[in-house]
Formats: C-alpha cells, structure tokens, sequence
C-alpha cells in the first residue's frame, strides 16, 4: 500500500488543486486526502493500544472510508472492510472469525465508541484473539459460499500489484471521474476501483446510495443509477452482469462521458457484451477472484476480445492444467483465516481455455458453487439444508448459475401438498437466508431417483444435467415429472 499513499503524495505536491475524493458531503483534494489520512492515524493511535488487532470498516461509502482504509494501511494495522450485502449474523460471525479487536462505525452513539472525527467512531469488541497469517495487510470476507463467510488474508504488496497492473492495462489517462457503483467493502472496487484511480490521479467522485438507486442493493433503482451517473459525468465504474443488464435496459439517459465500464464478479454473456457496445457503453469483460486480490485477467482498449476475458494482467501469469483448470502464478493470498498458510500457485477451481493469442475465457467450473450475476458465491447444499428443514420437503435442489435469483425444484415430502403451504415453507427458509440467497421462485417436481439419471445411486443430484432438464421459471405450478 505504501505504492498507493506515495503516488498520493506526488499527485499532492505536483496538482496541489486536483481532486481526489468526493461524496455528497463535500470534496477533497490530493493535499486535503493526504491530511485526512495523517489526522486518523493519530487518532487511531489514540484509541488502539498495544499490539495492533484487525479493524473492521462497516461504513457506507464515502470519503470517510476511503481515508480510513488508507490511515490503516499506513499504521501497518489489518483491515477487515465489510461489504453492504452482509447480514448481522455474517458480520458477527466474520468479526469472531477474524478476532476482530475494533470496529469503525458511523458516528451515531459515541458513548460506545471513541470518536474518530469524520463523522465515524471506533468501538472496542469482546473477541477472541485469532492468529492471522504474518504479512495480512487486509482480510477479505467474500459473500459466502456456506453461512459463514470464508476469510481471505491479502498483503499490502499483492493489493499494490493489483492496481498497477491494472493502470498499466490501461494506461494513466483513463482516470478521469471514476463513480463506484459496487460497495467499497467487495474487494474488486476496493482494489480494482479505488487504488488504480488513486495511483494515476483522477478523481473517485462518491454518489449516495439512494441517489445512485441502491437504497435495496437487491433491488436497483436502473433509471437512477443511469441519471447518476450520467450527472456525475463518470468515466468509468465497475459492475457485476447483474447490474449492466439493468443498466442496458434503461438507455433514456445517455452517457457521454463513459469511457470504460468493467464488468466481473461472474460469468458475463458475450451477448450482453455486444448488446452493451452496440448500445454505447464501452464494456470490458474481467476475471478474477479474491485469493488472487481481485482481477486477474480484463479487456481494454487495444487488448480486447469479446467472448474472453481478456489477457492476463502483467504481476501474474495464468496457465491451463490438464484437467482444464485454470491456475494462476503469481502473487497470492497469505491463506484463509483459521487455516494453513497458502504456498504456490492459485489453483481457481474454475475451468478455462487460452487462446493464440493469450485471451482466457473461462468455460466452466469444477465444483458445485453458485455465482449468481450480482457475483455474489452461493453453495447449494447450504440453502438445500435450510429448505430440508422444513417437513413439506422431502427433496430441494437449488439452481441459479449466471442468474440474478435462485431456483428451487422441490419434491414434496407427501403426496397433494397445497402450493400456498409450499409457499409459506419456502417463506420461512427465506427468513433465515440473506437477501442474496433467497428462492425466487420454484417448481414443485416428483422426487428424483437414479433411474432418472439425474441423481446418483446414493441420491447426489447431477446438477448440469437437472439444470437442462428443469431450466428456472418464475412460475410456481402443479407437480411435474
């Protein structure tokens, strides 16, 4: 990170009036940043004593986030960012996992915290404390593929690496107003947002949630955010597939000004991406994942290939194994929390080809993980346990591969089950599940045996061959072989 708080430095002394950060609430400049920054290590020196325990950042985004992620960075104390999307139970759960010591909060009760200024204060937790992986400059807990989220330990170096890579894709001049549309506690804005701009000196100009029509994150306000960012003359922003077919669809308000939107976190159409161009948005397909600090592949302009997911950046080199796998080389995540420590390359779980010419695409993928296309990582058998609890089923298998919701196909566990009880039980497994992993919608089927070919002999559904056989429908009905 000390790459990311130099280039600062000189973007201070060099353009004394150029903006850095702006939010609702106000602006700052390269010079006003760099203060911001060196106010909130003291005051977090203040307020942490001894030997540095992870901070966890549970703030909006905003200008406030961005210097406190920095000051942390600089005081060498890990950070833990908390992305919107978690629930209170991932939050505590993540924060026990970590043996968080502190968390940075909106300033709404300071008589349980300490106040940091900038509207934010810092709050002392009773966790236990937890060994992480010597080198973490920052642990990052995914959506979750299970209930609880899997902790990720990333160094300063490997953030670093990331964003320069990332800036020299795409040279220093793309950084003109870059507008987040993702919360900064996902890794790829973090990473892949906000350090590039700030290493080659745009401005990272912050819209508030409702402004830019995500007051429901799971239920984007489309128009909105193309008005926002259309008023905001954002050059550049990154989206999950999700949020880009939104987007697309509301083509009322033009954009102008948009020279780059990358789109990750899953797998993305190529026929969207060609829907996206021919529309005007300059879309560029990425690929990466959280052990690897975020991007490890993306299109740009003059290194582009619809369909692919670009070339690999240059910190890293990608490789395909005999059995498809896609590996890559290169910096690497410290290991999961609570776990060995990672050693060598990164094998993705992921399946893929590179081309002649050095373009990856990814094809598949080796285990069972759902990624819904607002990139969120779901396990299956976590919701098809939280359904099997209820008694009206006897079989639930959870589909939603590339898709903006999940699909249940459910068999009931007796024979004639009324659909509005069906409904109440799917109501009450939704209860217990975060706004990602709900069942949107289902469909009632008699129960699968192996004589289908869509289960094995011990009853393990064969999930390709029942997403041909049962593609999603957002009708429910009656039983269906």
């Amino acid at each position: 990170m000390n790459a990311i708080l130099y280039a600062i430095a000189s973007h201070a002394r060099q353009e004394t009036a150029a903006i850095a950060v702006s939010d609702e609430a106000g602006i700052w400049t390269y010079v006003d940043l760099l203060g911001a920054v060196s106010s909130l290590v003291q005051a977090l020196g203040r307020q942490i004593e001894g030997a540095p325990r992870p901070v966890a950042i549970r703030l909006p985004n905003s200008r406030a986030w961005v210097a406190v992620d920095l000051a942390l960075s600089a005081i060498g104390c890990i950070s833990i960012p908390i992305a919107d999307f978690c629930t209170d139970q991932q939050v505590s759960a993540l924060l026990e996992d970590s043996g968080a010591g502190w968390i940075i909060e909106p300033a709404s009760d300071l008589s349980v915290g300490g106040a940091l200024g900038f509207g934010i204060s810092i709050r002392k937790l009773e966790t236990t404390e937890v060994h992480i992986h010597p080198g973490t400059a920052k642990v990052s807990y995914t959506s979750g593929s299970t209930s609880t989220p899997k902790g990720v330990c990333l160094s300063a170096k490997h953030q670093s690496d990331v964003a320069n890579s990332i800036v020299d894709r795409y040279g220093g001049g793309y950084a003109g107003i870059h507008v987040p549309v993702l919360s900064l506690g996902v890794l790829l804005e973090n990473v892949a947002g906000l350090y590039p701009i700030l290493l080659a000196g745009g401005h990272y100009r912050i819209v508030g949630a409702d402004a830019i029509g995500l007051s429901n994150p799971f239920r984007p306000d489309f128009s909105a955010m193309r008005t926002a960012l259309s008023e905001a003359r954002a050059s550049s922003t990154i989206l999950v597939p999700e949020l880009l077919r939104g987007l697309l669809s509301r083509s009322n308000v033009s954009l102008p000004d948009m020279q780059l939107i990358a789109v990750g976190g899953s797998k993305v159409a190529p026929e969207l991406v060609v829907a996206a161009r021919a529309s005007g948005l300059p879309v560029y397909e990425g690929y990466g994942l959280t052990e690897c600090g975020s991007v490890v592949s993306v299109n740009a302009p003059g290194v582009d290939r619809p369909g692919t997911c670009g070339k690999p950046l240059s910190h890293v080199s990608v490789s395909i194994s005999k059995d498809g796998e896609v590996i890559v080389e290169g910096p690497a995540y410290c290991g999961y929390v609570g776990q060995a420590p990672h050693k060598g390359s990164v094998q993705t779980g992921d399946l893929g080809q590179i081309d002649s010419d050095g373009f990856l695409s990814i094809t598949g993928r080796k285990k069972n993980i759902i990624i819904t296309s607002f990139g969120r990582n779901i396990s299956p058998e976590w919701i098809e346990s939280e359904l099997l609890l209820q008694p009206e089923f006897a079989q639930a298998i959870v589909l939603g591969d590339g898709d903006a919701a999940l699909f249940a196909l459910l068999a009931p566990s007796a024979p004639g089950i009324d659909l509005a009880a069906v409904q109440r039980a799917v109501d009450r497994t939704n209860g217990r599940l975060p706004a990602y992993a709900k069942i949107e919608s289902f469909r009632l089927i008699a129960p699968l045996s192996p004589e289908s070919g869509l289960v094995t002999a011990n009853g393990r559904p064969r999930r390709d061959v029942i997403a041909e056989a049962y593609p999603p429908s957002i009708n429910v009905g009656e039983i269906t072989a």
